[in-house]
């Protein structure tokens, strides 16, 4: 493919593919070897996090079109050979956190997907898409969801940078696009929005409770970990992925032997 013209973004703007979509693609083999190579890709390019995961979700049985959007990524990376995710000195040693969830976006069996992105002063340091295990019966409960994993993994770095004799005095910031999910988060009123959810995701309470953590609210559009549950305009795209220190290796100054 290396005579194809590249494209701005992974994955379109179109509606998700379902798993009965299209015909059986030829060669299954070969479309799994592609995206378990994308896998390890992801270890250094979040911004293909979310339409990699999605790909994946057919590996079973892969289609023309679920070969067609792999192809994209293809494309994409193409164009984007020189990117890569930077880190840069810190001045500071807080950790931020987003998270975001797209509700009942799986065709077939509207599961939803949940996604956030951590960093460690001014470097992203985690990152996660995945499909959640469950139905959510409201978007405030999915969003619940993301905000109960970005959680539990904010918990660990804590952890470990407390052994590494680095603690972190200031209250982890969790920022979340659904006003109910941020309420959810610090109110123990129970209503009509909270019967379904199980007692475990409400550790976020006993955390906010505590001062570890913070939930806000974020303008849906300041919220970043958008590019890990959907397709994006190429605009929106290249500012979030810029946000992500995902940008162009510097230029090399010196001759190369």
């Amino acid at each position: 493919m290396s005579s194809y013209k590249s494209t701005s973004t992974p994955v379109d703007t179109k509606p998700k593919l379902g798993a009965t979509v299209g015909s059986p693609y030829e060669d299954p083999t070969h479309y799994r070897s592609l995206a378990g190579a994308f896998q390890y890709l992801t270890f250094t390019r979040p911004d293909i996090m979310y339409v990699v995961q999605h790909v994946y979700l057919f590996m079973h049985d892969p289609k023309d079109k679920h070969m067609n959007a792999l192809k994209r990524i293809i494309r994409y990376i193409q164009g984007t050979l020189d990117y890569d995710l930077h880190l840069y000195p810190s001045s500071t040693s807080t950790i931020v956190s987003y998270t975001d969830a797209d509700w009942g976006d799986c065709p077939d069996t509207r599961h939803s997907t949940s996604d956030y992105y951590m960093f460690f002063g001014n470097n992203l340091v985690s990152w996660s898409a995945m499909r959640q295990y469950t139905l959510s019966h409201s978007s405030a409960e999915a969003e619940y969801r993301g905000i109960s994993n970005v959680v539990s993994e904010s918990c660990w770095l804590r952890s470990l940078l407390l052994e590494l004799h680095c603690p972190i005095q200031k209250a982890t910031l969790v920022y979340c696009d659904n006003v109910s999910a941020v309420y959810l988060s610090g109110n123990p009123v129970q209503h009509q929005r909270t019967k379904h959810i199980e007692m475990d995701i409400h550790s976020v309470r006993e955390k906010v409770a505590r001062g570890q953590v913070r939930v806000c609210h974020v303008l849906s559009r300041y919220q970043i970990a958008d590019i890990f549950t959907k397709g994006l305009p190429s605009v929106l795209f290249e500012d979030f992925r810029d946000s992500l220190s995902v940008r162009r290796s510097p230029a090399m100054t010196a001759g190369v032997c």
